[in-house]
């Protein structure tokens, strides 16, 4: 059978004309094609209740943490920045408690940029709230103004590391986020660093849980670019055993 693999959905925050002001839930299409493309199922989580997290992860095989809005600060103890952007904590809420559930059942989990930024807080880490205020060192775009399809910036992964053996010791990425890791969580170590130092990749520290999480978005960059399909490939793989 195919892994069924759920993906977090979204909800729109402010109507929109083509959806007659009508809320709406939804999550990016190149989550599900490129779930679709590795040989799993996706299945679209939508925002519920934190209650209901061990339901849904006990029928699933792997879990895909989707981008999205900023996180709100009050999860690892902070204030509001002046330049944070829009925060949706009842989205917080619920993937903290999905990732709760994935660490207690042993999901695969793949995160992606706010996905790998939910995570860590979720594990006890912390974010910059806003690089260009917040981290001096930057020294390139993060918040690229290209098309997402293509790679500005690039990455170099950690020799040893699962993201090392996908996708060798350097690649190029897409970037498109002002918020990054700050302090890493105790559970998770860094595996791939930006040229200006930021945390891109972490993996688990323990060897029984099978994370990879990373801050740039693969699901822009496929079919075009295969090493975007790597990552989508390895989630299905790694929720098939």
């Amino acid at each position: 059978m195919r892994p069924l693999i759920g993906i977090t959905g979204n909800q729109l925050l402010e109507a929109v004309p083509a959806f007659s002001g009508i809320s709406v839930a939804y999550t990016p299409i190149g989550f599900v094609k490129g779930v679709q493309a590795a040989g799993g199922n996706p299945l679209i989580i939508p925002i519920g209740a934190p209650k209901t997290a061990a339901d849904y992860i006990a029928k699933i095989d792997g879990l895909l943490l989707t981008g999205g809005q900023d996180v709100s600060p009050n999860f690892y103890g902070e204030e509001p920045s002046l330049h944070i952007g829009a925060t949706f904590p009842l989205r917080d809420d619920f993937e903290m408690a999905l990732v709760e559930e994935a660490l207690k059942q042993k999901k695969p989990i793949l995160a992606v940029c706010r996905g790998l930024q939910i995570l860590n807080v979720q594990m006890g880490g912390s974010l910059y709230q806003d690089l260009a205020h917040e981290y001096p060192e930057m020294r390139i775009q993060h918040n690229q103004k290209t098309s997402f399809a293509y790679a500005t910036h690039s990455v170099v992964a950690i020799e040893g590391s699962h993201l090392h053996e996908l996708v060798g010791e350097k690649l190029s990425v897409n970037s498109f986020h002002h918020q990054a890791l700050k302090v890493v969580a105790k559970g998770l170590q860094p595996v791939g660093y930006s040229p200006d130092g930021l945390v891109e990749a972490v993996e688990a520290t323990d060897p029984e849980q099978s994370i990879l999480a990373i801050q740039w978005h693969p699901e822009t960059m496929i079919p075009e670019a295969k090493n975007m399909r790597l990552f989508f490939e390895d989630l299905v793989a790694r929720s098939a055993h």
